[in-house]
């Protein structure tokens, strides 16, 4: 039987990037007014919100019934299903998925994997999940493959500003206010599916030093497996500047010019806000 990957869009894929990919879009409010992520809502036009607008976003999980419904279709057609979602940690969406997987009858197989991540570092276990469904990976083979790779997912991204964690309530008003006086650049990862401070730096040029650093420390990129950058914004200006510091971690691996790259969605954009940098890798095994 064929196999159906279906994740949700806090992973920034899209649907119709792959055939066997379905794309379960999370809600995004701005105040009274409720989009769906990447269908009514594009990228492009959540950022000019975010940052014209006076109301602070909030985002919705995707709820047990739409994981039904996409089930539902996949035990239509006769395939199998693997269910790729964002960190448990981070949203309710997970257990909606494990809801709908529990309820799901028919002869097909459904599974459930945590991503423990989010964004860039969701999307390459989805691409690397695709991948095995292209081998002809069965979906029982598929689940296990991804589980036993979500350890060796690394995420590190750089903030540039604070205003959108001081907003949100992720940090207090006072390090906010600090923090953007200093200049600060946070260094972040996804540690256990939740988001975690590396260090921080003084200025941009500091801070992309840094972000290299710590990719560097993390032992070395597989890139036999998926790799992903991704930037948060309406330009990718900060990310190009990034990829060319750290050109030493490409070189000999992959040209700057392949190196897939998204635009961070709505999910994590909204807490990061425009300016940010990041990239997801497999740690070398």
């Amino acid at each position: 039987m064929t196999v159906r990957i279906i994740t949700d869009s806090g992973s920034d894929c899209l649907q119709g990037d792959h055939p066997q990919l379905d794309v379960l879009p999370l809600s995004v409010g701005f105040g009274t007014t409720i989009y769906q992520a990447d269908v009514d809502l594009s990228r492009e036009r959540f950022y000019e919100l975010l940052v014209e607008g006076d109301e602070f976003p909030t985002t919705g999980q995707v709820n047990p019934y739409a994981f039904s419904q996409a089930i539902a279709r996949a035990q239509e057609a006769g395939e199998n299903v693997v269910v790729i979602t964002l960190s448990s940690k981070l949203s309710g969406t997970h257990q909606s998925a494990c809801a709908a997987a529990a309820e799901a009858g028919g002869a097909t197989e459904v599974h459930v994997v945590d991503t423990k991540s989010v964004t860039v570092g969701e999307h390459i276990l989805v691409d690397y999940a695709l991948r095995l469904v292209d081998e002809g990976r069965t979906a029982a083979e598929v689940a296990a493959a991804v589980e036993a790779a979500v350890d060796r997912v690394c995420v590190v991204g750089l903030l540039d500003t604070l205003e959108y964690l001081k907003r949100g309530g992720r940090i207090s008003a006072a390090e906010g206010t600090v923090g953007e006086l200093l200049s600060i650049k946070p260094v972040i990862t996804i540690d256990d599916g939740e988001v975690a401070v590396l260090g921080k730096a003084r200025g941009s040029k500091n801070g992309r030093n840094l972000l290299r650093q710590q990719v560097e420390n993390a032992g070395g990129i597989d890139f036999s497996m998926p790799v992903m950058l991704g930037y948060s914004g309406l330009s990718d200006k900060l990310l190009r500047k990034y990829v060319k510091d750290s050109r030493s971690v490409w070189e000999g691996n992959i040209a700057e010019d392949d190196i897939p790259t998204l635009m961070v969605g709505a999910t994590i954009g909204t807490h990061v806000g425009p300016g940010a940098v990041a990239v997801a890798f497999f740690r070398l095994p």
